[in-house]
């Protein structure tokens, strides 16, 4: 959790949107929705920084891709400008985040917010299959409203210190923390979904981010996302279409409800 997502966010509109500068490059006409966001894609970032010829000048919202599995900084090089291969660092703790060697120097000051659409999760049904094998069933949390989400993450800056004329490689990671509210009936973490009123704290590039930041929310903060059953088609990441978010079809879907809960689906 959270290895895989849905986004349908251009990255000029987002710019546009959010009052920031768009610095990836991407020509608008090649940018299409991505429903099936894998780990080691390139994924859109929201950061707040200074001009980097001007460190005097006011922070600003930029817009940046970057590989979804952050990249310490100390990692070694495995050939000229390639990082060594190590565990996925995809996600990461919350509540480990300011300590963790491999996330505690982004945690202080560089953090960043990873925009989508919605999630997915897989829930193990306990009922097996005539072939003794549980079934996973995939659910996409979203907000009822389908407006966009947006979690909070880190980012790091990776270069080969060997070869310094090489672009650096940026990289990011989503947090999480425990599910709280309906969510608990999927999966027991989910990703740190940040309000707007959180967002200057979260990003300043000056100060390190309050730590209350990085406690599980209240079920309040996801009072507005449901979730349902969708097609076993996002199992395989070379399906990518908006067939992934339809609602599951001739597919048994779990009743994940517990005692006071009221249904996900």
């Amino acid at each position: 959790m959270c290895g895989r997502y849905a986004t349908t966010a251009n990255p000029a509109r987002l710019a546009a949107e959010l009052d920031a500068v768009d610095e990836t490059g991407d020509p608008p006409e090649a940018e299409r929705p991505n429903y099936n966001v894998a780990p080691t894609n390139r994924v859109l970032t929201v950061v707040e920084r200074r001009e980097h010829d001007d460190p005097d000048s006011d922070p600003r919202l930029r817009i940046r891709r970057m590989r979804w599995g952050l990249i310490p900084v100390w990692t070694k090089a495995a050939e000229p400008g390639v990082p060594a291969k190590g565990k996925p660092l995809f996600n990461a703790r919350a509540d480990r985040a300011e300590t963790a060697p491999s996330f505690r120097d982004a945690a202080k000051r560089r953090r960043c917010l990873v925009p989508m659409d919605g999630w997915y999760e897989w829930l193990v049904e306990s009922a097996p299959t005539d072939k003794g094998k549980a079934v996973k069933q995939p659910y996409y949390m979203s907000n009822a409203d389908g407006s966009r989400l947006y979690m909070a993450g880190l980012w790091s800056t990776w270069r080969d210190r060997s070869q310094p004329a090489m672009d650096p490689i940026l990289s990011c990671t989503i947090l999480t923390t425990d599910a709280v509210g309906d969510l608990t009936g999927i999966h027991d973490r989910m990703p740190l979904v940040l309000p707007r009123e959180n967002w200057d704290a979260w990003l300043d590039p000056d100060h390190p981010a309050p730590h209350e930041l990085l406690e599980t929310p209240g079920p309040e903060r996801v009072s507005g996302i449901v979730a349902r059953p969708v097609s076993s088609l996002v199992n395989s990441v070379r399906n990518n279409g908006p067939e992934l978010l339809a609602p599951a079809t001739g597919e048994p879907a779990a009743d994940t409800r517990q005692p006071g809960q009221t249904s996900l689906i």
